[in-house]
């Protein structure tokens, strides 16, 4: 199998001129740096490398194959045609939390413009083999930042929901981090100000299961106008969920991220 394209469609991933991208992340209470290299065959070979910390439990690589998909051939064979996709999972609950509050009700390069901004501002710097990345700022930061400082961040929408979110995630992040997927989706939604497609969302981050993505969602319903333009597309929300479920079937999870890797790559050019 050729070497998979890297879905980077975290907004935390930084791309260099050279073609390759880079991402801090903690794990287990070490901080890692992933780095994405072009490789020969248009795929991209991953390197996972530990920065600081004394802790081995690495961020997790997932590839998804597109050639295992079953269904309509309007929709599977345009996947097939791209390739296996590799996703990093995010192992910080806190972090893929706070990242679906920032995503929340704006467009994707607005919202990773803002992250950026907010992590390079107030997130921890560390230099990685291809340049600098900046972690996500942790709970205890996020508490400690004013309405001013929030404000000259670009984050005054989303200062509530951070701070509900830190504040929740200081109580129960050892609990959130031994939870499976859809029991952590449900205590997610127990925050103040977390709602059901932030809580899907984050959950999708930490595990890759994007059966609990909101897959109907305006970013899928897009793609897979465009991936499959033949097919007669419900425009309402829970229509379409409901044709995407079904068709997707016990697939629903490779379904929804091939779709969206498919998406931003198609889009751009490139998996960023």
């Amino acid at each position: 199998m050729s070497q998979p394209i890297m879905m980077l469609d975290h907004p935390g991933w930084l791309r260099g001129d050279d073609g390759h991208a880079r991402r801090v992340l903690r794990s287990a209470g070490s901080v890692w740096s992933v780095i994405c290299a072009p490789a020969a065959d248009r795929g991209q070979l991953v390197d996972v490398v530990r920065l600081a910390g004394d802790t081995d439990v690495a961020p997790v690589v997932d590839v998804i194959d597109p050639r295992t998909l079953m269904g309509d051939p309007l929709v599977c064979d345009p996947l097939r045609a791209d390739g296996p996709v590799a996703r990093v999972r995010t192992p910080d609950v806190w972090e893929a939390l706070g990242t679906a509050v920032a995503r929340q009700v704006i467009k994707a390069a607005t919202a990773r413009e803002n992250y950026r901004r907010f992590c390079e501002t107030y997130g921890e710097r560390y230099d990685t083999a291809v340049g600098p990345a900046w972690l996500f700022p942790s709970p205890e930061t996020v508490l400690a930042l004013s309405d001013d400082e929030f404000k000259a961040a670009r984050m005054k929408f989303f200062r509530d929901g951070l701070r509900s979110a830190a504040e929740a995630s200081l109580k129960a992040a050892d609990d959130w981090a031994g939870m499976a997927g859809e029991q952590l989706a449900a205590a997610l939604q127990s925050v103040r100000r977390i709602g059901p497609w932030t809580a899907g969302a984050a959950v999708a981050d930490v595990t890759n299961d994007y059966s609990l993505y909101p897959f109907a969602d305006l970013a899928v319903r897009t793609w897979a106008r465009k991936l499959a333009p033949s097919v007669d597309w419900p425009k309402p929300e829970p229509e379409f969920g409901r044709l995407w479920q079904a068709m997707a079937g016990a697939q629903l999870s490779e379904w929804t991220l091939l779709t969206l890797a498919w998406g931003v790559r198609h889009a751009t050019g490139v998996a960023l």
